[in-house]
C-alpha cells in the first residue's frame, strides 16, 4: 500500500511526516526515514481499523 506523505523539518532538526490520506496522522522522528516509518505504520493501523469497523460480521 502506498501513502502520500508530506515531510517537514522543524527548527529543532526533527522531522515530521503527515499522511495525506489521513491528515490527522503525523509521524515524527530524528530523521526523515524515522518519521516516514512511523507515519506509514500509523496509516496502516488506521486503515486496518477502518476496514475492521466497516466489515460485515456475517461474512
Amino acid at each position: 500500500m502506498h501513502f502520500s506523505l508530506v515531510h517537514e523539518q522543524g527548527g529543532d532538526g526533527r522531522w515530521s511526516a503527515q499522511v495525506a490520506e489521513f491528515p490527522e496522522l503525523v509521524g515524527c522522528g530524528a530523521t526523515q526515514e524515522q518519521a516516514t516509518e512511523k507515519a506509514e505504520a500509523l496509516a496502516l493501523s488506521a486503515l486496518a481499523e477502518k476496514r475492521f469497523l466497516n466489515s460485515d460480521p456475517g461474512s
